[in-house]
């Protein structure tokens, strides 16, 4: 049993910063890469960031350059910091990760989303 729990969502103001945080817990052996999607409503769930286990990161060309993924592996969390944000970031924002568990079977595991909207 794995869970993953999205935080600091919220409402915020063109131009402002908003950190999403994920954690995951459960029987838990090894995380590999984590994730960040977003779906708008009415579009499709969007690619947003990548981390891997070393700290590798990648983009999409969207967020470059406002937006940081991170993780702390101690704390099998994963960050997303976002600024410079604008109202078409609005969005749930979804984290997932490929997770090993204990009993050796691996598996990708989504969290519920946590709500972003920018205000214009």
């Amino acid at each position: 049993q794995v869970q993953l729990v999205e935080s600091g969502g919220g409402l915020v103001q063109a131009g402002g910063s908003l950190r999403l945080s994920c954690t995951a817990s459960g029987s838990i052996l090894s995380i590999n890469e984590m994730e960040w999607y977003r779906q708008a409503t009415g579009k499709q769930r969007e690619f947003v960031a990548r981390i891997i286990s070393g700290g590798g990161t990648n983009y999409a060309d969207f967020v470059k350059g406002r937006f940081t993924i991170s993780r702390d592996n101690a704390k099998n969390t994963v960050y997303l910091q976002m600024n410079s944000l604008n109202p078409e970031d609005t969005a749930v924002y979804y984290c997932n990760a490929n997770i090993r568990t204990v009993s050796r079977s691996t598996a990708v595991y989504w969290g519920q989303g946590t709500q972003v909207t920018v205000s214009s």
